[in-house]
């Protein structure tokens, strides 16, 4: 099972006066305190209190530290096995002094399998179960190497939360291996474990 966070994380967004000042500063005009003043305040407020969060919350705190990975030797029919296993839905490719070198995912996969970017893991099995020719068997005699996205982008445990945000903007991707100072893997964050950390409750 997949460490997720730390027992003893327990920030969230909570917005202060130098958040609302911020935002009213922000909205030009005169500002009339009416519920729809108000909501616009507290829109910017929030975006305003989620940034300055997001810049002072590290990897480390947030980051899945358990993290499940491959060799660039592993068959794909055993990459399959320990993506369905573990419930995910990419994983990083590591070499033998477990230094990440590439990530797979079932995006390379569908890619591998020459699969329409539209279409799902699932769209592929149901197509394989109406056609004798799979695509499927297209891959079967790979290895993680042949098909993982290589290299790996990766992220050190000491950077901020905003610096993940915008790599995963920036590279579109969907996750990230993380490294200490001396280059060991770590960790793994997602953006889904951004969306479940406690950054996204809010006090007001």
């Amino acid at each position: 099972m997949t460490d997720r966070h730390s027992d003893k994380m327990s920030f969230c967004v909570t917005i202060n006066d130098e958040d609302v000042y911020e935002a009213m500063k922000s909205i030009s005009g005169y500002l009339d305190i009416t519920s729809r003043d108000f909501k616009e305040v507290y829109q910017v407020a929030y975006k305003h209190a989620l940034n300055r969060v997001t810049q002072s919350v590290v990897i480390k705190e947030v980051m899945t530290t358990d993290v499940v990975t491959v060799t660039a030797d592993t068959p794909i029919t055993e990459v399959s096995d320990r993506l369905s296993e573990h419930a995910i839905s990419g994983m990083p490719v590591v070499d033998d002094s477990g230094k990440p070198v590439g990530v797979i995912s079932e995006k390379d996969l569908l890619s591998r399998m020459g699969a329409d970017h539209t279409l799902t893991f699932m769209s592929v099995v149901s197509l394989c179960l109406k056609h004798k020719c799979c695509k499927i068997m297209k891959i079967a005699n790979l290895t993680a190497k042949n098909i993982m996205t290589t290299p790996a982008v990766c992220i050190n445990e000491n950077a901020s939360i905003h610096e993940a945000v915008s790599v995963f903007k920036t590279k579109k991707i969907n996750r990230i291996p993380v490294l200490s100072v001396d280059g060991r893997l770590v960790g793994i964050i997602t953006r889904g474990d951004i969306l479940r950390s406690p950054l996204f409750q809010i006090n007001v």
